[in-house]
This record gives C-alpha cells, structure tokens and sequence, in this order.
C-alpha cells in the first residue's frame, strides 16, 4: 500500500506554525517595547558619598542632573524634578543635554524653578545646541558614528535656556574656570564643552593668589560626554572629581551584564555610576549619570531607568 503525501495540508500546517511564530515575536517585541516606554518614567535618586573634601571639611550635597531631554508636557518628569527641591542640595551641578524640542525651553524652566533657587553651575550637550533626528532605533546600538553633523539638526533656543540659568544665578561653566566658596570651602571649578561636537577646550583652573593653594579648596570637573581623553586631561590637570552624563546609562541594557552601549568611547561597564578613573598616576571618582531624559525619537529605557545623583562630598581621612 502507497502511502500519498497531502502537500497542501503540510503546506497549511507549516504556515500556521510560521505565523504563530510571526505572531509571538511581534507580541514579544511589542511587550519589550511597551515596558521600555513605561521605565522612563520610573525616576529616581541614586545616593553617592565620596572622600574628596580637606579634613575636617564640613558635607556638600550636590545634586546631580544630566540628560533631562525636556519635550512639551511630561508632567510627570516635572513634578518629580519640582520635589528635589526637597532634598535641600547645597550646590546642583547640571551637566547637559536639556532639550529634545525647540519648544521645550518653558517646561524645562519650570520643571527646574525649586532648584535654581539653589547655587549651580551647568555645562551644555549636544541636545542643548541642537535638537535630535529619527533615526533607525537599532542605529544606537551601534557603536558611536563620532561627531554629528550640526548642518542636518535643528537648532534649538540655548541661549534663552542660558539666560534663565544664569539670572537664576547658575554659572555657565562652557570652556571656563570658575572659584566659590562653600561651607567654608573653596570650590574650584572648570567646565569644557560638548566633546561630542568636539567643542571642548580645556580652560584651566581659577587663577588665584600665590598662596591660594594652600586655603582649604576642592577641584569640581563638568563634562557632558565622558571622552576618554577628556577624563584623561581633567585627572592629570588635579580634579578631585568630574561630573559627567550623555551615556543615558546606556539606555538599553541587559540584566546581569549592562549597557551595550556608552555612545562615546567610555567602558560600557563606566556608562553609569561612581567609579575611579586612572591616568597619569592620579586616581579621580568619576560620576556617570544616567540621566532623566531621552531623544523623543527614541522613548524607551530598558534596565536602565532614569535618575539623578545626590553625592555628599565629604572629608578625606
């Protein structure tokens, strides 16, 4: 007896199956992304305590922000941001990337009203000069593509986001050095560019009296992208510690391992978080942010949901 094959039913059979398949990578992917969308807003605050202050040095709080991205609305990131006033930080160092639309400037500004009534300084990111372009979602899990072309994105209005910081008392730290005092400490600070444009000129330290060294002083670095050069000459010029954001912490990361990517030159495994740089024999806390924000292009976060930093600077031993 011949057994006769039913090729059409095979046929039916093996395209059910391709499309049960079809169908639950789609429902897969569609719940990944849907949960991407709901982690950023699922805001945070890490807590950081680090030894860089003289002895015997009164605590500085300082507040961390990085990668706010602010569009339109969002609400919810706003009042969030409102209630870190809250925490009452002696000084808010901001470090880039504030805007994701040119008509984002008012809702930034007021997201950040409760805390410019504190002292800051801030540094600007690429996405505080110009705003993103859609892209290919997938393109940024590749490796950085190095400088973006500044001809093809839309400016946005930095100058009036500057002019608020700065009547609010905020100090633009673009390429410059600049000293206060704090809790009886000198804060010595320089602030560089965007690397990532590759605007970043490295201005020095504040230039005091001969023996201005030798009064009790801390030497606070801002960044926006953590190049590694950058971290280079920053540790070898004498930082105490560098602020730093644009790595969104890698935004997609993977639980157990991490970011895949840094979007810059940075270890991966650096791409948010305290850790310790090393050059030239100097070992300098380098702090990541992983930012508040993200390109409106690109709404999602995974294992990586978006915070601010509130380090305590504290005495050496």
């Amino acid at each position: 007896m011949v057994e006769h094959t039913n090729f059409s039913s095979a046929f039916g059979r093996a395209t059910g199956t391709a499309a049960l398949l079809a169908g639950g990578a789609v429902a897969a992917g569609a719940a990944v992304l849907g949960y991407g969308l709901y982690e950023t807003q699922k805001f945070g605050l890490r807590r950081e305590t680090v030894k860089v202050l003289p002895r015997g040095a009164r605590d500085i709080r300082v507040l961390h922000l990085s990668d706010i991205h602010m569009i339109p609305g969002q609400a919810l990131k706003r009042r969030w941001l409102h209630r870190l006033a809250d925490e009452r930080p002696d000084y808010v160092i901001n470090t880039g990337d504030n805007l994701s639309h040119r008509d984002g400037v008012p809702a930034l500004i007021d997201a950040l009203k409760p805390l410019m009534a504190f002292p800051g300084a801030f540094v600007p990111g690429s996405n505080c000069y110009y705003g993103p372009r859609m892209k290919n979602p997938l393109r940024y899990l590749s490796a950085s593509s190095g400088t973006p072309n500044p001809s093809s994105r839309d400016k946005l209005p930095f100058e009036e986001m500057h002019r608020a910081f700065g009547s609010a008392g905020w100090v633009n730290m673009t390429n410059r050095a600049y000293s206060t005092v704090l809790n009886g400490i000198r804060l010595d600070l320089t602030g560089i560019d965007d690397p990532h444009l590759d605007r970043d000129q490295f201005a020095g330290w504040p230039q005091g009296s001969v023996t201005g060294y030798q009064a009790p002083h801390v030497r606070i670095a801002l960044t926006h992208a953590p190049y590694q050069r950058v971290l280079d000459q920053l540790t070898e010029a004498g930082a105490d510690i560098i602020f730093a954001g644009h790595t969104h912490g890698g935004q997609v990361c993977i639980p157990g391992y991490g970011a895949l990517v840094s979007n810059c030159d940075l270890p991966t495994w650096r791409a948010r978080g305290l850790t310790e740089w090393e050059y030239a024999g100097r070992t300098v806390p380098l702090n990541v942010s992983a930012g508040l924000g993200h390109s409106r292009f690109a709404p999602f976060r995974i294992a990586c949901p978006p915070e601010a930093v509130l380090l305590t600077l504290t005495a050496r031993d």
